[in-house]
């Protein structure tokens, strides 16, 4: 876990004293914004609609399963959309295909369980717009591009913006980096296409987002599924590396189950030994753990299969700038 994470959900001394670096970080966030959309620093434009997911704040929010939506949504539609992603945690930050069989540790986690799960082409790396255009070109029957984690990636245009906030933690304690966990401030919510609350109350403006599941795969044989409640009696461990790992844990225990939770930090690189629970029956984890774990887990591991349930009007925002997009 990030050693500053603990001081940013409240004000402490230390936040105090890294307010006027927070002060500075705002400014040459806010320049750096009027740079692009005054047009001195250049961006691009794509020959498709893009769709761009992203949050305010450092740390999970539940962009993947957003992602994952939107790519079932765009498919129900007759759409034929790809995914571009900064892809954390690899090995490397070229521009790269992943493929479903493609290891996590070169082409990052949240990618691969993309790959795996949306059906939809997904490119890799720090350059959105290189990964962008390198899909378009292996894939010209994309008609859509949704960019996973790139609202900060100015130098990408984009005709729709999603921005998604943790309910339960929301924005921490307001402030900027490094004496808070906001990446920007939170004005800038103010200029996207719809804001998403994962979890808690909404309100005015946002729109609600809830993840939802209770069946577990198992790694070793990922056709095999369990429910929720034959895991119930069982000796229980459960990890995460995510951003925000406690909301998994208490996903676990909505369902009744009773875990020994282990938190690692996001994006973490799983070895066998973080998996040594000798007296544990069952060891759950979330699915971006799994694709890390899948190649060297026994037949303990389970990974919860979760799905983002939307407000419908997100549906009807996303189709309206599509067909503006396109002169409708």
């Amino acid at each position: 876990m990030h050693r500053l994470e603990r001081h940013w959900y409240r004000i402490t001394p230390l936040t105090l004293l890294l307010w006027p670096l927070s002060v500075l970080f705002r400014g040459a966030v806010a320049l750096r914004r009027a740079l692009y959309r005054s047009g001195l620093k250049p961006s691009v434009k794509l020959p498709v609609p893009v769709i761009v997911v992203g949050n305010i704040s450092v740390g999970g929010t539940g962009k993947t399963p957003l992602v994952l939506w939107l790519a079932e949504f765009l498919h129900a539609r007759g759409k034929h959309p790809g995914i571009v992603s900064r892809g954390y945690g690899s090995d490397s930050t070229a521009v790269r295909e992943v493929r479903p069989d493609s290891d996590a540790r070169q082409v990052g986690d949240e990618p691969l369980l993309l790959a795996r799960r949306s059906g939809c082409p997904v490119w890799a790396g720090a350059d959105r717009v290189a990964a962008a255009q390198a899909l378009l070109r292996a894939h010209p029957e994309c008609d859509a591009l949704i960019s996973d984690d790139g609202l900060q990636h100015y130098r990408l245009q984009r005709d729709a913006e999603l921005a998604v906030v943790d309910g339960a933690r929301r924005h921490g304690n307001g402030l900027m980096l490094p004496a808070g966990p906001l990446r920007e401030p939170r004005c800038r919510l103010h200029h996207v296409d719809a804001v998403m609350l994962n979890g808690g109350t909404t309100q005015p403006g946002e729109h609600a987002m809830t993840l939802a599941g209770k069946t577990f795969y198992n790694l070793r044989d990922p056709a095999r599924k369990i429910e929720a409640q034959e895991l119930h009696g069982k000796k229980l461990h459960a990890i995460a590396g995510i951003g925000h790992p406690q909301r998994f844990f208490d996903h676990l225990r909505a369902l009744g189950l009773d875990v020994v939770a282990h938190p690692f930090p996001d994006h973490h690189a799983y070895i066998p030994a973080d998996l040594d629970f000798a007296d544990a029956e069952a060891i759950l984890m979330t699915e971006k753990d799994a694709v890390k774990c899948s190649a060297w887990a026994d037949v303990r591991c389970w990974a919860l299969a979760v799905n983002a349930q939307l407000d419908p009007k997100l549906g009807e925002i996303i189709m309206k700038k599509l067909e503006h997009r396109n002169g409708r």
